[in-house]
């Protein structure tokens, strides 16, 4: 059983993609590469910097997790990666870059 994460990264140009994998690394190296399977709407936009990342419990989490941060204002996304901001579903803050889990 793979180990799931989300991830929030930031363009050049200062907005915030978040998204999920199963590496952290690779999707990352994919996303500053570019095409084709980088994500459509960072290509172009770099240099790009992984700025917070946590593990989940599984890929429904996960996706949860992700859409839960989309929907969040742009002050929430900059809290949670300054650890001032707790992720839903999580006993504790989760600090950039942690590996967090249920």
């Amino acid at each position: 059983m793979s180990r799931w994460y989300v991830y929030l990264v930031r363009t050049a140009g200062g907005a915030l993609y978040t998204g999920i994998t199963t590496d952290v690394d690779r999707r990352f190296a994919e996303h500053q590469a570019g095409a084709p399977k980088g994500a459509r709407s960072l290509r172009g936009k770099g240099p790009l910097t992984l700025e917070f990342h946590a593990a989940t419990a599984s890929r429904a989490m996960a996706s949860r997790l992700e859409w839960a941060i989309k929907q969040w204002p742009r002050e929430q996304k900059e809290a949670l990666i300054r650890g001032e901001r707790e992720l839903p579903g999580f006993a504790g803050r989760a600090p950039p870059g942690a590996d967090a889990s249920d």
